[in-house]
């Protein structure tokens, strides 16, 4: 992550410094008092040379290996050539070690098998620390772009899921317009004294459409306002063709939702339950108590009726069939029935 401290540059080089110089200063700092001071000053400076230059060469060592071969050799199956040029190095160690023993400790003896001991057993710990070191290092990377890989396809999944709603939406508006600009035109032809009512019935819908749709979610209450507005245009238009039952006044006004969720299921109920049905009647009924909504929308058809069907036929259903698996998923149940010449819509929301 851009902008960790503790990830900057200087930060790490400075605690692999650190950690070398506590790793490097532990046989110092972890043996025996000495009885005098005379006795802990008495070593030769050469041996600090001897051990500076090896130590060293152990650094060296660590980051070769961690930042060549592993990446190098043992990630892409050359098993032998790493193990040929571990080899390699450590007879390298071995005569550098004599060559600095010569150089600096050339008062002591030197001892070929404890030197080669001593030596290996370092060598195999640089390894192993060098080797888990990248492991790690790579590990850490890996999840880190698998980490912001997912970060980005969700923004991207979710931008895609804010533009499909989006689309979605102004599908809602359009297609509502549609239908409600055809029952002004039919008012008009009629020269009904309604029409002025209803012009301002219709101005307080574009209000809502205009100034409350593009939050994510409104008050229910909007929502049923926006509902009530619309059935009575509906029924300023049919008057007493079709009988309207509502039943929306037991809900908690603290609830939000989804805007312009349930309109289609109302629309469709007008658009296909009148015209040349006997007796049409319509029902619609809300209620919204313990996080729970419960929508019914019921209207009379006729299954002989040859019904033309419009460009615009359907899309308010699919359209808020899939704005509901986008929005509330696993939240929802829409259960629609056709049984005895009626049409149920029946939606069961969850609030939360």
């Amino acid at each position: 992550m851009k902008g960790v401290w503790y990830k900057k540059k200087w930060v790490v080089v400075l605690l692999h410094a650190a950690a070398w110089i506590l790793l490097f200063s532990l046989p110092y700092l972890l043996r025996p008092t000495p009885q005098n001071e005379q006795s802990a000053s008495s070593k030769p400076a050469h041996s600090m040379y001897f051990s500076l230059f090896m130590n060293l060469s152990w650094i060296i060592i660590f980051y070769l290996n961690a930042l060549f071969l592993i990446p190098t050799l043992v990630y892409k199956k050359k098993n032998w050539l790493y193990a040929f040029a571990a080899l390699l190095i450590f007879s390298w160690q071995i005569v550098q070690t004599r060559i600095l023993f010569y150089l600096f400790m050339n008062e002591a003896e030197y001892k070929l098998r404890t030197h080669l001991f001593f030596t290996f057993f370092i060598f195999l710990f640089i390894l192993a620390a060098s080797t888990a070191f990248r492991t790690i290092k790579d590990r850490m990377e890996n999840e880190r772009i698998i980490k912001e890989k997912e970060r980005l396809a969700k923004e991207k999944e979710n931008e895609q899921l804010k533009t499909e709603l989006s689309f979605l939406r102004s599908q809602v508006s359009p297609h509502f317009m549609f239908n409600v600009l055809n029952n002004m035109v039919a008012l008009a032809r009629k020269k009904s004294d309604i029409l002025e009512p209803s012009l301002i019935k219709l101005s307080s819908l574009l209000r809502y459409m205009l100034y409350e749709t593009d939050e994510e979610k409104v008050l229910l209450e909007k929502e049923i306002d926006y509902l009530r507005s619309y059935i009575d245009l509906q029924m300023q238009r049919f008057g007493s063709k079709v009988k309207v039952n509502v039943s929306m006044e037991d809900f908690d006004k603290s609830y939000f939702i989804e805007p312009m969720l349930l309109i289609p299921f109302v629309e469709n109920a007008f658009k296909h339950g009148t015209g040349l049905i006997q007796n049409a009647e319509i029902s619609v009924e809300l209620k919204a108590q313990n996080n729970l909504l419960q929508f019914v929308v019921t209207n009379q058809h006729d299954n002989n009726s040859q019904e033309t069907k419009d460009k615009t036929s359907g899309i308010g259903l699919q359209n808020v069939r899939r704005r509901l698996n986008l929005l509330y998923k696993n939240n929802y149940g829409l259960l629609i029935s056709d049984k005895d010449n009626k049409f149920v819509v029946s939606l069961q929301l969850n609030l939360h």
